[in-house]
């Protein structure tokens, strides 16, 4: 596998034949299922159901004549996706996919039609010049707070506890597309959206203080973390002022029940995911931290300050089994992340009567990397992209960093400890989106499977296969075609690690059309495509629920 280097002469004439600009603002919707045309083939195992969320619209014809447009990707008016794999029901017969989609902000975009405005919190939305000229068609029309108004959708959760719980979930929580009781939208800021399962109509909201009524801070993580073997769910919570609060919490999968786990003061940051061992909660504040007078002008990446190599990152470790808390702070090099991808306990190799905590994530040298997720520096027909494509600088890579954090204390301390880096690779492909076998949670893992950035495209080239033993890896690319998350799907027959399948929406840039792309997860060989009548937009995260079995997706 050769990888083209960013910014390179060749990689720029590469990019220029790539057009993307459909998967940044799609038109289609299909509110009703339909069949997809297949070629090649699926396996059976595969059957269940896969959602799709992320931006969908990003521009809004205004009745004032002018077009109102977002600002930056993480904004993108969201839109949720189903398909539903099904497996044949005699064995000469095909599996067969139906695709459903929906966007979930109809009011929101509604209000903007006629007001010419955004009005609400947004993540990177530029301050908007013609605010003052509409607060006459404002102040005549103003939503009520609704599902279809809010903007929720960056990750999803089926089945998720603690909302409308009931005694019978606990019995046999995963039983196919029939047993999807429920579904919700997250994103990092504190509100759930409910979703239809089925219709993928918006029905409802939610908040953390509705799990537990100290859980009133505006920020958590779009992605919690679920116990492989109970389904328990880990998150926490952010109340943001002069002296910050962090509060790690579970939710029962038995019982519905929320408890917190650990309350402490820390440097308020934007976290976008956490980690999960056996016995602990792992929660690192990375350098993301935030100006709390910033973040309450309504403007989130404005709070977001720039990320200081001088301060260390902070591990928090709390105690998810017997009731210690906060047990162990460690420090340790600066860094930005979005996604974690799993963490475990091992025994310390200098000292094997004590415990070290091993965690891997995408690493970035600097938060700056948000800056690149405005649509100007994404839609590949603006000279601005181009020019961001060209210029794409070493500390604006990932790569996939194993940390690890030693000799754990049997009894919680306040000392400070280090963490230190293992070993990083892969910064020559830039993976981001990162997943792996789910059986493998709170485990060793071998495998870690994600999208990469090559600098043939503005946003994603490729995907991923890292074998974390042998540090090499392995890439499927299709020039012009621009990959989502690959989410696995395991083999229930299986015999190692990486036997299943890999599952990608992917958006050919030069027919205009999307597909879902089916991998051997073992080779990165094709073998199968669903194709969609229209262009899905680029997503951020999924879910895939088979008949049977644990669900992909940290939910």
């Amino acid at each position: 596998m050769t990888a083209m280097a960013s910014g390179s002469k060749d990689a720029i004439e590469h990019w220029n034949n790539w057009p993307n600009e459909k998967g940044f603002d799609p038109e289609y919707e299909q509110p009703n299922p339909i069949e997809l045309e297949m070629t090649g083939h699926i396996p059976n195992y595969a059957a269940g159901t896969l959602y799709r969320t992320g931006p969908g619209k990003s521009q809004v014809e205004t009745e004032q004549g002018h077009v109102f447009k977002l600002s930056h990707w993480f904004d993108g008016f969201s839109q949720t996706h189903r398909f539903q794999i099904i497996a044949p029901d005699a064995f000469d017969s095909p599996l067969r996919i139906l695709y459903n989609s929906r966007f979930s902000t109809d009011k929101r975009i509604e209000y903007i039609r006629k007001t010419g405005s955004l009005n609400m919190m947004s993540f990177g939305q530029r301050r908007d010049p013609c605010k003052a000229l509409f607060n006459k068609a404002q102040s005549e029309f103003v939503p009520s707070k609704g599902p279809s108004t809010t903007n929720v959708g960056v990750t999803l959760s089926v089945n998720m506890p603690g909302f409308d719980h009931r005694a019978e979930e606990s019995a046999d929580r995963w039983t196919g597309s029939k047993g999807i009781r429920n579904l919700y939208a997250k994103t990092d800021y504190n509100e759930f959206k409910r979703l239809d399962p089925e219709t993928l109509e918006p029905i409802g909201l939610a908040t953390q203080t509705q799990l537990h009524p100290e859980l009133v801070g505006p920020l958590t993580a779009s992605h919690p973390r679920s116990d492989p073997v109970t389904g328990d769910v880990f998150n926490f919570n952010l109340e943001v002022g002069a002296a910050s609060t962090y509060r790690v919490y579970t939710v029962s999968a038995t019982t519905g029940k929320t408890s917190i786990l650990a309350t402490f003061s820390g440097n308020p940051a934007y976290l976008h995911s956490l980690l999960i061992t056996e016995d602990y909660v792992l929660l690192c504040v990375w350098n993301s931290h935030i100006n709390p007078l910033k973040l309450a002008d309504g403007f989130f990446r404005e709070s977001i300050l720039p990320t200081d190599p001088s301060k260390p990152a902070t591990w928090y470790v709390i105690d998810r089994k017997h009731g210690q808390g906060l047990v162990a702070t460690y420090e340790g090099p600066a860094f930005f992340c979005f996604h974690t991808i799993n963490a475990w306990q091992e025994p310390s190799p200098e000292e094997p009567s004590k415990i070290d905590i091993v965690a891997d994530l995408v690493r970035m040298d600097t938060s700056d990397f948000i800056d690149l997720l405005y649509y100007e520096y994404m839609k590949s027909s603006l000279p601005s992209a181009k020019e961001s494509i060209a210029n794409r600088k070493d500390h604006l890579l990932s790569t996939i960093t194993r940390f690890r954090l030693p000799a754990l204390p049997p009894t919680p301390t306040s000392e400070i400890q280090k963490a230190s880096v293992e070993w990083s690779a892969c910064k020559e492909l830039s993976p981001e989106l990162p997943t792996m076998n789910p059986n493998l949670g709170t485990k060793r893992h071998r495998y870690i499977y994600s999208t990469t950035f090559r600098g043939e495209a503005t946003l994603t080239d490729g995907i991923m296969k890292f074998d974390c033993d042998k540090q090499e890896s392995q890439l499927w690319a299709c020039h012009g075609h621009s990959p989502g998350e690959p989410i696995f799907v395991a083999n229930p027959d299986g015999t190692s690690e990486d036997d299943g399948v890999l599952l990608s929406v992917v958006l050919d840039g030069m027919r205009g059309t999307s597909y879902l792309l089916c991998l051997d997860a073992r080779n990165l060989k094709e073998l199968g495509r669903a194709h969609v009548n229209g262009a899905i937009g680029f997503g951020f995260h999924g879910q895939h629920v088979p008949i049977q079995g644990l669900p992909t997706g940290d939910y």
